[in-house]
């Protein structure tokens, strides 16, 4: 999975980049992988980007605008500043005049490109926004956490973070629909060995190499989760599994339209999440994320098969000097740091999870994927065994 010149002694998939370093990745008679054949059948099943689709997704709008009847929000929508909840945005604003309540879960590692985007975009759409402000000593100590346990998934508390805030905000304020901007088509779903994250994961790492309590992070146990699933009446959609989408027409569209600013990638709008795509990830784990979204392009036509892989096989870009920032943040020297990036690197099967508990339940989740109380993409990655 890591790219690069490596790349030419590999077996890849002849419909996307995809290479036999993929964890779970398996190939066809005609060398197509799993993960395509995986993308054809959520287009088929969502009717994504067709009439079918946006008939689908009609009639769920239909749904929301009578369960909001009387209130004053007929959703909650997740923004981060980055291209795919931003359009998401103008989109359930502009098209279906939805009365959108706008959710930001703040881990004070932003970059000033996602605090101007959604400050812009809140603004000329006129839409109200509810920002969760975790303490930065918090954060910071998760996330060092999470560097000296020596697992990929460093950023995870965020993920988790910003879904359970979700349904934090839905249910306070009465709201049955939460609208999340992930979109298969552009981004594909990431394989779990290297993106694996849950409550009992979070707290347990942190336990071990944390120095404080956690007291604003709204950590997402088992116990909140299946509350917040069982109990609450809310309701996760992903449009974009639905309706026709391009990102690059989308970030036309926000530049043109709201002074949205493009941060040069997949995830830099935040810096935690840049360091571990653009540092992390590759030089400890030789793990190179891009190939989610170079992968979709190439399975969509933007880009040839060949053109896909020679971007991949050069070095992620950046923001200048993320090392020494994360360093500098964290209270970590560059001796320790090099320590621990020198380290062999460990999984999250090498912790405690609910992994276990996720495959026990899998007729339970299985119920509430049908109900859209949880997504898909959580069903098919962490409830099979």
């Amino acid at each position: 999975m890591c790219g690069y010149d490596e790349m030419s002694l590999m077996e890849i998939c002849t419909r996307c980049i995809y290479d036999q370093l993929v964890p779970g990745i398996r190939f066809d008679e005609h060398g197509v992988c799993n993960y395509c054949h995986q993308i054809d059948d959520l287009k088929s099943q969502y009717g994504t980007g067709s009439s079918l689709g946006e008939q689908k997704f009609d009639q769920i709008i239909s749904t929301v605008r009578e369960a909001g009847r009387g209130q004053r929000y007929d959703c909650v929508v997740g923004v981060s500043g980055g291209t795919d909840s931003s359009y998401l945005l103008h989109h359930l604003v502009n098209k279906y005049q939805l009365r959108v309540l706008a959710v930001h879960y703040d881990n004070t590692w932003n970059t000033a490109f996602a605090t101007t985007n959604i400050a812009s975009i809140v603004s000329v759409l006129d839409v109200d926004l509810v920002t969760h402000v975790t303490s930065n000593h918090e954060v910071d100590d998760i996330i060092r956490s999470f560097f000296f346990a020596g697992v990929a998934e460093l950023d995870a508390a965020t993920d988790l973070g910003f879904t359970y805030l979700l349904r934090r905000v839905a249910a306070r304020h009465g709201i049955r629909y939460a609208f999340e901007g992930h979109s298969f088509v552009e981004e594909g779903i990431t394989p779990l060995s290297r993106n694996y994250f849950d409550g009992r994961y979070i707290k347990s790492i942190h336990e071990r190499f944390g120095t404080m309590p956690m007291k604003t992070y709204p950590l997402m146990t088992l116990t909140r989760f299946l509350r917040s699933t069982l109990l609450s009446p809310v309701q996760f959609i992903r449009p974009l599994w639905y309706l026709p989408y391009s990102k690059r027409e989308a970030k036309q569209l926000l530049m043109s339209r709201y002074k949205w600013q493009d941060y040069g990638g997949h995830h830099l709008e935040n810096r935690a999440a840049a360091f571990q795509h653009v540092v992390y990830l590759p030089e400890k784990f030789g793990v190179d994320l891009r190939n989610n979204s170079i992968a979709a392009q190439v399975r969509q036509g933007y880009i040839s098969r060949d053109s896909g892989i020679e971007i991949y096989r050069q070095p992620p870009q950046g923001e200048h000097g993320l090392a020494e920032y994360f360093r500098r943040r964290l209270q970590i020297s560059e001796g320790l740091y090099q320590q621990v990036m020198e380290q062999i690197p460990l999984s999250w099967t090498d912790y405690p999870t609910y992994k276990r508990h996720f495959e026990i339940l899998e007729p339970l989740f299985r119920k509430l994927v049908k109900d859209n109380k949880v997504p898909m993409s959580f069903y098919m990655k962490y409830c099979r065994k």
